[in-house]
């Protein structure tokens, strides 16, 4: 049996996690108190193996601060019962969230007249901390639209063979901001830049110009080398530890070039002997 806890902060796409989980077989719960996380688990979950071996359940703010509190207690009892249980915790940059409050005027579960909007998150984020601490995936939605956070959760969550680590390579400019959600960040900035050569300027590391451009650079095989030797490593060690998911972010200018071109040909490396390889250009969209 598997079961799924999806939390995060309000605003960052828990709704669509689960909406997606739900195409994908699973057992949705949202807003479940957390003192009845034990109910559910020995009378519905363990009562009906076929109807629940994959549950999702959202657990967010709208619970009391104590019982968030008690969340690893929680945690470990699900897992004690032989139950895999993974934790999805969303959220996204404040100022996202605020766009996001402000475009669709619906109101923060804890604001009132006393506590606005911007308190509420900094409130909320703090009572999610001990969901937070015990993520096995963290996923940050403040430059993904809504089809594409389908896409992710199908992806990395939803349809991934639990046997095996699920791997995230994802690309992105430093001047748009480093990932939240990336376990490992490379930074390809002292790289030659084809930005810089004007019948590349405009093109992407996917385009075959750019390609042969980095491809006939040392220092970029250097480079190349360097990240897939030190990954092949230690992703062997993080599966021993039972992790399910690794993010690795590399980083470039304006994330248009060198970070794309590297995404990809680490894509192409590890697809050989890891079946959930997922890749994400963050600036492309």
């Amino acid at each position: 049996m598997k079961l799924l806890i999806v939390s995060g902060l309000s605003g960052s796409g828990k709704s669509i996690a689960l909406e997606t989980l739900e195409d994908c077989g699973y057992y949705c719960i949202d807003n479940l108190p957390i003192t009845l996380l034990e109910d559910v688990i020995n009378h519905v979950m363990l009562v009906d193996k076929k109807l629940y071996a994959k549950t999702a359940i959202g657990i967010d703010a709208r619970n009391q601060s104590g019982s968030l509190a008690n969340f690893p207690d929680s945690l470990s009892l699900i897992r004690d019962k032989g139950i895999i249980c993974d934790v999805i915790f969303m959220q996204a940059e404040e100022a996202t969230l605020l766009k996001r409050y402000s475009e669709t005027r619906r109101r923060h579960p804890l604001t009132d007249l006393n506590v606005p909007l911007k308190e509420a998150l900094k409130i909320e984020r703090d009572m999610l901390t001990p969901i937070a601490r015990h993520a096995s995936v963290v996923i940050d939605t403040s430059r993904t639209h809504y089809h594409q956070l389908r896409e992710l959760i199908r992806e990395q969550i939803g349809e991934r063979d639990t046997k095996q680590i699920s791997l995230q390579f994802q690309s992105f400019g430093f001047k748009h901001g480093v990932p939240l959600d990336a376990d490992f960040v490379f930074d390809a900035r002292s790289l030659p830049n084809p930005y810089w050569i004007p019948e590349l300027r405009g093109l992407t590391g996917k385009d075959q110009p750019v390609m042969d451009f980095l491809k006939q650079q040392d220092l970029v095989s250097e480079f190349f080398r360097d990240i897939t030797d030190f990954l092949q490593r230690w992703i062997p060690r993080f599966e021993a530890e039972g992790r399910s998911y690794l993010t690795v972010a590399l980083g470039c200018t304006g994330g248009q070039h060198r970070s794309v071109y590297l995404v990809d040909a680490l894509v192409g490396q590890f697809k050989r002997d890891y079946f959930n390889v997922i890749v994400r250009h963050r600036e492309l969209h």
